[in-house]
């Protein structure tokens, strides 16, 4: 089981493909692994390394909050593990408040970044909604935990797809029978650092290229959050998609998945 010590944790990763390294950061409640649809396409072209954050999977969970700092002083250690001088950077939601940290913290590890429905800073609906997610955590059965979350990030053409609707009761069995589910702590932890990244004034030091790209029916980070991001870096690409909300890389993975490989590859 591959992990490494970082910033006073043990962190786990795996890899898939070969290639300049991309490293890929997932959202908060989920492990590394959830990229695996994704890293099938980019694995082509790159060595896609993709951790558990700290508080949930095979990676330690501390009690006590963390910050969108301290995850990304976990993967430039990872990086320096690894012996990554620099690498490409997809963050997913969490993630990509975790990317932002890694261009302002560690500019020089990244080349280029993907921030995937990311946010500057929360306001009090984002507030309330991280707040209401622990509330669930605590109350629900892991399945009725999962079908929230699943309402929350997927939009109705989604449900509407009888095959994807399919996977979506399958991820709620599935929720039911994981052997390391995430304790609350572990959320409680994610959480904080969502509620309290705030990099607003600090975007137009990010200099490393960067695509923002989301949902336009998002309603767990909506759209002003994004268009926030990408109107304060210098630079950046800006992209949103029709009829998709906050799992925008599912609903529409066909056209993500290699439009996010060729961004990729030009930068």
């Amino acid at each position: 089981m591959p992990t490494v010590e970082t910033n006073g944790i043990n962190m786990y990763y795996e890899e898939q493909g070969s290639g300049d390294p991309l490293i890929l950061i997932m959202g908060i409640t989920a492990p590394g692994a959830v990229w695996e649809a994704h890293a099938n396409d980019w694995s082509q072209s790159f060595r896609c390394i993709m951790a558990d954050n700290r508080g949930v999977g095979k990676t330690d969970k501390p009690a006590g909050d963390y910050s969108s700092e301290m995850f990304a002083d976990d993967y430039a250690g990872l990086m320096d593990a690894l012996s990554i001088e620099q690498a490409r950077i997809v963050g997913v939601s969490m993630g990509s408040i975790i990317a932002q940290q890694l261009a302002l913290r560690h500019p020089s590890k990244v080349k280029s970044t993907i921030l995937m429905c990311p946010w500057a800073r929360c306001d009090r609906y984002a507030k309330s909604v991280f707040q209401h997610m622990k509330d669930c955590k605590a109350r629900l059965t892991p399945s009725e935990f999962m079908e929230w979350i699943q309402l929350l990030i997927f939009t109705k053409p989604f449900w509407d797809n009888d095959d994807a609707y399919q996977g979506l009761l399958e991820g709620r069995q599935g929720a039911n029978s994981d052997p390391a589910p995430q304790p609350l702590h572990g959320l409680a932890g994610q959480a904080a650092a969502c509620v309290n990244h705030d990099v607003y004034d600090q975007l137009g030091k990010i200099a490393c290229p960067a695509l923002v790209i989301g949902g336009k029916d998002d309603i767990f980070t909506p759209s002003w959050m994004a268009r926030e991001v990408a109107q304060g870096i210098p630079g950046s690409e800006f992209h949103l998609y029709d009829n998709a909300g906050h799992a925008f890389h599912w609903e529409v993975m066909d056209d993500f998945n290699p439009r996010a490989r060729q961004w990729l590859l030009d930068h």
